[in-house]
């Protein structure tokens, strides 16, 4: 029995001795960038996590948006769907997964007239959706 007790007792010492990973910080909105590259103009918005947000004929949608504590080193990723509307009005799914604001062309999205790419996350929107 005893053999048994020390071996519970180191095994919980070993998990509570480890490294601690630091919480990530969930926020409410996701600040993107967008690039038109027939006009070259770039847009900055905000998108509040599970909802639509329409630049172009994309619509952007953050479905969650973390940064990293304040005393880690700064990193910010958020999880994102990204849908085409068609000149026939279809939706189509281009993108859906995970972007990367200090690495933007690791997961980016590919679109011939369109980027778009993570800028940061928040807790509260600041810059209105981009109009037309």
């Amino acid at each position: 029995m005893r053999p048994v007790v020390i071996a519970a007792v180191s095994a919980a010492l070993l998990c509570s001795v480890g490294p601690s990973s630091a919480e990530r910080i969930r926020n409410k909105v996701a600040e993107f960038s967008g690039l038109d590259k027939i006009t070259g103009r770039i847009t900055t918005f905000d998108a509040t996590v599970d909802e639509t947000v329409q630049f172009g004929a994309l619509q952007v949608t953050p479905r969650v948006c973390y940064t990293s504590a304040p005393d880690e080193p700064a990193k910010t990723d958020a999880f994102v769907e990204v849908d085409e509307i068609t000149l026939d009005r279809q939706i189509r799914r281009i993108f859906n997964g995970w972007m990367f604001s200090d690495s933007p062309g690791l997961n980016a999205v590919e679109h011939p007239v369109y980027d778009v790419w993570l800028k940061s996350c928040k807790t509260d929107a600041a810059d209105p959706p981009p109009q037309g």
